[in-house]
């Protein structure tokens, strides 16, 4: 299945559970109506920025939304070969992302990233109902990390912890391709107690 026809069914299938109608999705994602049904129809190949205003508002991860839905009366694998692992482009930084994680449910995911040399991408990442976590781990090179207010550079080896919950945004400085292992953990959303 090509990669936009996966992202289209995944967003599709998430509105459709959630029971948000498209202009809902439009509202709680800041992307807008006509946008969301170009992606849903495989009609257009949306960037990370995009992807991750839609996963925000569908309270799922990014890379969630390359998940490939289980066949009908089949189990979930817990492997995840090579070959089958959905790999995607952005349009716009030429980065590439490769889901690395088998389909059987699991709140931890883990993403590999190679991300080519002077580019940025940012992601208006905001407040979600789950709380989820995301662990860097630089394979190869060199990128720098703000994450609010605060940047961060990470070189080889170096491994940084955040949490998603507000704007953060991703530059290789360097003149070669940086690789990076991106390791997501979703933890469900605990309401606060009251107090007797």
């Amino acid at each position: 299945m090509d990669i936009n026809e996966r992202i289209a069914r995944r967003v599709r299938d998430l509105r459709s559970e959630r029971g948000y109608s498209l202009d809902t999705l439009a509202e709680r994602s800041g992307v807008s109506r006509s946008s969301i049904s170009l992606i849903e129809r495989a009609q257009t190949s949306p960037t990370a920025n995009v992807l991750d205003k839609l996963a925000t508002a569908l309270d799922v991860t990014l890379a969630s939304l390359f998940d490939e839905k289980a066949v009908a009366g089949a189990s979930p694998s817990p492997l995840s070969r090579y070959a089958d692992q959905p790999v995607w482009t952005d349009p716009d930084s030429g980065y590439v992302r490769r889901n690395l994680s088998p389909s059987q449910p699991s709140p931890l995911q883990f993403v590999e990233v190679r991300f080519p040399a002077g580019e940025r991408v940012a992601y208006d990442t905001g407040a979600r109902d789950n709380e989820i976590w995301q662990q860097i781990w630089v394979i190869a090179g060199t990128i720098e990390i703000t994450l609010g207010a605060t940047t961060w550079r990470l070189d080889t080896g170096d491994c940084l912890s955040m949490r998603l919950d507000q704007p953060i945004g991703f530059h290789n400085p360097a003149s070669t391709t940086a690789r990076y292992l991106v390791g997501l953990v979703t933890l469900p959303f605990v309401p606060a107690r009251r107090s007797s």
